[in-house]
């Protein structure tokens, strides 16, 4: 059965549709191609994301190729995805997660002096850099990977998921792998989310042979944990979950006002992915979570 897969055209991208091609075609099915899709988001680059709307500008358009029948099967960074699914669509598969932890690329944070300049275009890693360093300065940054490692040096650093310069093979001169307690990730960082149309019976099974149980279960409780919280709620929110041999799931959160004057953060632990997720954001909301504004 032939398989198009959308994708945007970013480098990263790229990688990404060609991994889950590859483990496709490593259980028999070769009939596959890109359908390459050039997102608003891509094209303007002078708009931060958080005024094109946040989370899910990356996803839309991809998500519109599988919907109208361009394609049959959208590869998404798994972090780029609002926590609802449209109905007509499902996400049929979950490989294997990479590192979902962040890095400092041209300084480590030890060695940041004071007053540094930071470059990067997340207010969720803006408010935690700033809860350890509040001397720290920051701008956005936007682009591709290629393109924001052009411009470390007009900064004391940027920061980066590591999961892209390990996919891209990219080994900048000076990187400092922020550990998850320093800077917990975005929900679903490092992990790739395969959708399909939920109609599509055959093409669902096809994808469930490449579908990792533990990545899954980690990622849809920080999906229960984002939806619990609103969706797409616009302040400062991370999580990150973890999987035991006995099947037990870790998750801590994170919730913060977008001045970074209020950072908290919650862990908890269950079995039931979506128990856990939404409990995780009601602790933070009860917390003082309730009084930052959510959208």
């Amino acid at each position: 059965m032939k398989l198009r897969i959308a994708t945007r055209g970013s480098a990263l991208a790229r990688w990404q549709a060609d991994h889950v091609a590859s483990l496709l075609a490593a259980r028999g099915h070769h009939d596959i191609a890109l359908v390459v899709i050039e997102t608003t988001a891509d094209r303007r680059l002078d708009i931060p994301i958080d005024a094109m709307g946040g989370k899910g500008v990356f996803v839309k358009e991809i998500q519109a190729a599988v919907l109208d029948g361009r394609a049959d099967v959208a590869v998404h960074s798994a972090k780029d995805l609002p926590a609802v699914t449209p109905d007509a669509l499902v996400i049929a598969a979950v490989p294997e997660r990479g590192d979902p932890r962040d890095v400092l690329v041209g300084s480590r944070l030890a060695d940041l002096e004071p007053g540094a300049h930071i470059a990067t275009g997340s207010i969720r890693r803006q408010v935690q850099l700033r809860a350890a360093r509040p001397d720290l300065r920051f701008s956005g940054l936007r682009g591709n990977i290629a393109t924001r490692l052009t411009r470390v040096g007009e900064f004391d650093a940027i920061v980066m998921a590591k999961a892209a310069l390990d996919r891209l093979a990219l080994a900048p001169h000076v990187v400092d792998v922020l550990d998850v307690m320093v800077m917990l990730p975005q929900v679903g960082q490092g992990a790739l989310a395969i959708e399909c149309r939920a109609v599509d019976g055959e093409r669902r099974e096809i994808l469930a042979g490449i579908d990792h149980r533990l990545s899954r279960r980690a990622l849809e409780t920080e999906r229960f944990f984002l939806a619990e919280l609103g969706g797409d709620c616009d302040l400062p929110a991370g999580a990150y979950a973890t999987v035991d041999r006995d099947d037990i799931v870790t998750a801590r959160g994170l919730l913060a006002s977008r001045d970074g004057a209020v950072v908290l953060y919650e862990t908890m632990q269950g079995r039931d992915v979506g128990d856990l997720g939404r409990a995780l954001a009601r602790a933070l909301v009860a917390r003082g979570g309730a009084s930052l504004g959510r959208s």
